[in-house]
């Protein structure tokens, strides 16, 4: 098994949906007055990759008969057999010891609070077996980014005052909260492509509950929502948020032209958002 196989079977481009939030979560902390060294920020990142993928190996793990039988991922490692499950949980073990000596290098609360994230990994997969919540299920696993790299800051200053007092209300809260919406909003318009495998195979997606109809109106609901708590962060959440509305409209005229333009355009969101931040 090689490098490239590896960042395959992670999807190592996914990573660039959380990474801007993981440092605009260390970015809220500085405006906070805590001091961020580059040793700190490294940590963040070696966590933050790690929880990635560990997130990925496990969904991948629990999903293989589901993939095995969609169209769109019976191409998939565990799916296809071209990867074997002993590796699949080898490199989960790495992943999660990335994670938990990132969390060790900052500070003991960091540390002792990794368990939650791992947790909302595990679960995650089964979401989808049970409810259409799933995709909001999925936007708390990446609603902890923010919230995770600030508590890796400030925790070892804080202790355990930095989550049983005031200092994550309101700028971590509406940030972790931005996230969980805007990662469920995603997901609506990506789980589109799936909705004729999930209702033949009884996957629970909000598609294949509501139809695409309602599930392209909530889309643009939840869009207004995360804008307005991005607002917290930079103005430039307004433009962020016209832009995907934009790409919203697209799911009614052109479906394949859609997918393409709402994978691409969420990728950017928390570049752009983090740009405006350093700028402001």
């Amino acid at each position: 098994m090689d490098v490239k196989q590896i960042l395959s079977f992670i999807k190592i481009e996914h990573t660039l949906f959380s990474l801007p939030f993981v440092f605009i979560g260390a970015n809220l902390a500085s405006q906070q007055n805590y001091s961020v060294s580059s040793a700190q920020l490294l940590w963040i990142l070696i966590a933050a990759v790690g929880a990635r993928g560990l997130a990925m190996g496990l969904n991948r793990i629990t999903d293989r008969e589901i993939d095995a039988a969609n169209p769109r991922t019976r191409q998939r490692h565990l799916a296809a057999g071209t990867m074997s499950l002993s590796t699949a949980y080898g490199l989960c073990g790495m992943f999660l010891a990335m994670l938990l000596v990132g969390a060790w290098q900052l500070n003991s609360v960091a540390l002792s609070m990794a368990w939650l994230p791992v947790l909302a990994f595990v679960a995650y997969p089964y979401m989808k077996r049970f409810t259409w919540g799933c995709h909001f299920w999925l936007g708390l696993c990446l609603g902890l980014a923010p919230a995770g790299a600030w508590l890796g800051i400030v925790g070892a200053d804080l202790g355990w005052d930095a989550l049983t007092g005031t200092a994550w209300y309101p700028e971590i809260l509406f940030t972790s909260l931005g996230v969980l919406l805007w990662i469920a909003s995603f997901d609506l318009g990506y789980a589109l492509m799936d909705m004729d495998s999930d209702v033949e195979n009884g996957i629970h997606s909000f598609p294949a509950a509501f139809g695409p109809t309602n599930t392209v109106r909530t889309m643009g609901v939840l869009t207004l929502i995360w804008t307005g708590l991005f607002f917290t962060l930079t103005p430039i959440s307004i433009l962020v948020g016209a832009i995907i509305l934009g790409t919203v409209y697209l799911a009614h005229q052109n479906h394949d032209q859609f997918q393409a333009w709402w994978f691409r355009c969420h990728v950017a969101t928390g570049w752009i958002l983090l740009a405006g931040m350093q700028l402001s």
